[in-house]
Formats: structure tokens, sequence, C-alpha cells
């Protein structure tokens, strides 16, 4: 089956660039200018939603006020919102003025916040008031060894608070006063604009460092992989959360920058609740991930006549298995078009609407993103059909910058002129290429990346724990939960449901293992090395699940 060979992307990557500006700056005295840039629909705290023009007003006054509380060019910002209007505010006004956004989950606990914190050497903290009391007596004892830190500012309150070493202020009454400011930091488009966490295999989450032209770089997925319509009226429903690279993609930057309308939930995860938004605000698109779909075809029964405003429906971070795309489409008279993308380079591999989608496969590699698959011992590509290490030109304005503070790590994935992504795939006759993922142990569950090392790093610190090991358990097809097995000591007087209690207090949820499993040992190699592949439950003596 021969196929139209999508045309030449042509690269137009400015010397200068922002995605502060970009996404907001860039459409004042335009159509666009009072058009409504997001909406945000919270639970508990009812609708708001800004335009473009007040989003770009809001934008300044915060790049301003971390002028006023000298911050530096090249400063990080650390922010743990919920999905709130505070977020692009916070997230796209400090690379406004120059320093680096470092966007992390709501999940984390303060523990992880703290580690986060420290190892990027933040300035500013930026987080929501009811999270902050939560953690506050421990995050403030933490942060306390932490020259670099010195403000934290909190969403949702008015109050104003000085610790020893912290200056705590109000976010919403500091913008208020803040009248005057300076022009946008005129960054070159590869200095660097935000930093990403991600799963590491050492135990510990690793910082990815992307450039301002990392947005320019996703605009083939605005024509490949969206399907955006020519005029302003388009709006974007995503379910997900703009801490993860996925959402702040696809649901805050990418549209944004082209003057879309995007609608984001916080609150319950309720599979109604998606529908009863998009017939409420006329969405045209929907972004989310497999689970999403599979909850919408599980508990609902609508179907395509209570939608009419949905032209178009999107999925990442995990595989999108072949019955969920075949009785989405019976029920809802469109496809979902999957993608492929990581941390260090987002979404590059993907179905469209040009071409046929091919159940299993990951679609295509985007025009403009020129992908090889090569043996990784001598740098050639491999046939069709054979198995290669997924590999992108360095030249390619997606790629990461590098990982932060880890210099080796940098160049074990970026050299002799490529970006070795780690994850291998195959092409097929027709060009179509099947994604085959790492050959390493990361876990993925819903959507999330989960490393196997930070969780038994956690574990080894339990005073009763001998060894352990997370994997992941697939309970039915395509879907997995993050376990551990765990051997305890001698003299241990633990159980597994402590340990249950125990993953919950130092983990994110989206970490905490769902069971966890005793064993006396673990299949191992003559090294001594833990099989991964070969532990199961036959090895338990007891267990405990949530």
């Amino acid at each position: 089956m021969a196929f139209e060979q999508f045309p030449e992307w042509q690269w137009q990557i400015p010397s200068h660039f922002n995605i502060g500006v970009a996404c907001t700056d860039k459409h004042l005295g335009t159509p666009q200018a009072d058009n409504i840039a997001m909406i945000v629909e919270d639970d508990a705290l009812g609708t708001s939603q800004i335009t473009f023009t007040e989003l770009a007003h809001k934008t300044d006054q915060f790049a301003q006020l971390l002028r006023n509380l000298n911050v530096k060019v090249g400063d990080r910002v650390l922010i743990r919102l919920p999905n709130s209007l505070d977020y692009p505010i916070a997230f796209l006004g400090a690379m406004k003025m120059g320093a680096i956004s470092v966007p992390t989950s709501t999940l984390l606990t303060a523990e992880e916040v703290a580690y986060l914190a420290k190892d990027s050497g933040a300035a500013v903290l930026v987080t929501d008031a009811t999270a902050w009391y939560a953690m506050e007596p421990q995050l403030v004892a933490d942060l306390k060894n932490m020259p670099n830190l010195k403000h934290v500012l909190l969403s949702q309150t008015t109050d104003t608070q000085l610790h020893e070493h912290l200056n705590v202020l109000g976010l919403e009454n500091s913008l208020a006063v803040t009248h005057k400011f300076d022009e946008s930091h005129r960054t070159q488009a590869e200095d660097p604009a935000y930093l990403v966490y991600t799963s590491g295999t050492t135990g510990y989450p690793k910082g990815v460092l992307h450039a301002h032209r990392a947005l320019l770089g996703r605009q083939p997925a605005a024509q490949y992989w969206f399907n955006y319509s020519d005029n302003a009226t388009d709006r974007i429903m995503h379910s997900g959360k703009f801490n993860w690279t996925y959402v702040l993609g696809t649901g805050l930057m990418d549209p944004l920058y082209l003057g879309k309308t995007v609608i984001v939930h916080e609150g319950k995860n309720d599979a109604q609740k998606w529908l009863d938004l998009i017939q409420k605000y006329q969405a045209t698109i929907f972004i989310g991930v497999p689970t999403i779909y599979r909850q919408l075809l599980q508990k609902t029964t609508a179907g395509q006549a209570e939608l009419p405003s949905m032209r178009h429906y999107m999925s990442a971070g995990e595989h999108l298995s072949d019955e969920v795309l075949t009785q989405w489409h019976a029920r809802f008279g469109l496809n979902i078009y999957e993608a492929v993308g990581m941390s260090e380079f987002s979404y590059y591999l993907s179905q469209s609407k040009f071409r046929p989608i091919r159940p299993g496969s990951a679609g295509f590699p985007q025009p403009g993103h020129k992908i090889e698959l090569l043996n990784p011992e001598t740098l050639e590509a491999v046939a069709v059909g054979e198995e290669g290490m997924i590999s992108v030109p360095l030249n390619d304005p997606g790629v990461f910058l590098n990982y932060w503070n880890l210099a080796e790590e940098t160049a074990k994935y970026k050299h002799d002129g490529y970006f070795f992504t780690g994850d291998y795939a195959k092409y097929d006759a027709d060009g179509y290429i099947w994604f085959l993922g790492r050959k390493d142990d990361i876990i993925k569950s819903f959507g999330y990346r989960v490393s196997p090392y930070e969780i038994e790093r956690v574990y080894k610190g339990h005073p009763d724990v001998a060894d352990c090991a997370a994997v992941g358990e697939e309970i039915e097809k395509d879907k997995l939960l993050v376990v551990i097995y765990v051997i305890l000591k001698p003299d241990a007087i633990t159980n597994p449901d402590d340990l249950l209690v125990f993953g919950k207090q130092h983990l994110a949820a989206y970490k905490t293992p769902k069971t966890v499993y005793l064993a006396k040992d673990f299949p191992r190699t003559k090294n001594g090395k833990i099989l991964r592949k070969d532990i199961s439950p036959n090895i338990a003596v007891a267990k405990s699940t949530r």
C-alpha cells in the first residue's frame, strides 16, 4: 500500500523567542485578543475564565512580581498548583521575565516537593493555600536549609506570613498591587524555558530542561495530530493536570499559542463529568489518556448524538487498545488519534486524519521530525521490520537541552549527532511505525511513567525492609497497577497493611503501590540481580491490597 508522502516541513525558528510572550502578547491587537483563553471548572470553587488580553496582563504582573522579589533571569520557579487560572499565569509569567518554570504534581508529598526544590535550586515556590497549610510544618522544616528558596506565593488566600527564612505572600494580593511592569525578557529561542521532572533510574526524579524553541518544535503536531479548524472557534477540553508534560503542551502552550480556548477541570474524576463539560462548553477537541476513554465507554451511555460539537479525539500516555478504539468509533462515530512522546521530546509520533489508522501502530513521525531507527552499537539504520532505537537528530527544535545537573546522563543519550531515546520501534513495509517501548523497567500505569527504583528507594528506608522490588501487575489487557514485593528483616514486626500505609505517606498517589506482597526471596541472575520479568504472585507468602 503506497501513501502520498507528507510535504516537507520548513522549520522557522527565530533567533529570539519567548513561550510566555508567544502564548499571550502575540494575540494583542488581533481578533483573538478578547476571546476566552481558558475556562476552569472547579468542583469546589465554581467556574472561572480569562481572555487573552487579561492573561497577557496577569502574566506581565507575575513577571514583575518576581523581579520585585529580586528573582533573576535563569532562576527557577517551582509551581505546585491544581488546574486553575493561576497555573498559566505563573507558568507563562515566569518565562516572560526569563526565569525557568518548574511544574510539579499536586500529588507530591512534602518530602517530594522539598527534594525537587533542592534539586532545582528554586528561588520561589508557587502553591495553593490548602496544600501549603496541609504540608506547612514538615515542608517549612525541609526547606529551612535551602538558601536559594526565599519566597512562597500562595493562591486562594490573602494571608501573608514571615517565617524565619521564608517570605510567604498571597498571590492575588501581590499581583493586584503590581501596576507598573518592565517589558518581557528578550530570550533567545535556545535559552532555558521550563524544567520538568520525570522518573529516573537512580531512585530519584531527574530534571529535563527545555528551551523556548520547544513550543515551535511541537508545531507539526498542530497539523498532523490535532485537527484544528482554520478559525479561532476551537475549544479544547483536556482531562489531565497541567503539571504533566503531555498536558502542558496539548492543554496549555500549544492551543494558547494558536489562539484557541482551553477547558480544564479540577475536582473528582468522574466519567459523566467529561461528557457534561463537553456539552456545557461545546468543546470541539477532547484529549485524554486511554483510562479516561475506557471509563467513558464503561460508565456512560451517551453516544454521538449527545456530543454534536465534537470533531476530534486524541490520546497519549499509554497504548490505546484495539478494543477501546473499535468500541469508541461504534458509539461516537469518530476515531481516537493516538500519539507517542516523552518528557525529553514531547509527542512526535502520531496517527492523523491524513492516513488510515492501523490499530496497534503509533502512526508516523510527524513531518519535520526526521526520526531514524538505529542500531545503537553500529549507529546504522535497521531494515524495515527490524527493531531499532528511536533516534532524533540533535538539530530538531523539539529536543530537550539537557538533564538538569546530570552532564554524564546527558552525554549518555545525546551524542554522535542524535538523541538516543532508549525507546525501540520498527517500521512496516507501508511506513507505519510500531512502538515497542523501552528495554528498561519503567512501569506505565494509567498514563503515568513510574520508576520502580524511586519506589524501592523509599521502601528500603523502612526499618523492617531487607529488600524489595516494584513491578507492574497486569490486571486486565493494557491495564497495569504498581505493586511491590518486599522481603522483611528476620526480626520485623510490620505487616503488609502497614507497608501500604507507609507508601501512601511517602509517595505520590500514582506512585504508591496498590498491593504489597511479602516474599522470601526473588528470582535472580547468577550475579544476584533481581529478574523482574520472573516476579509474580506465585512467590508471595502474604499480601495486602487497597
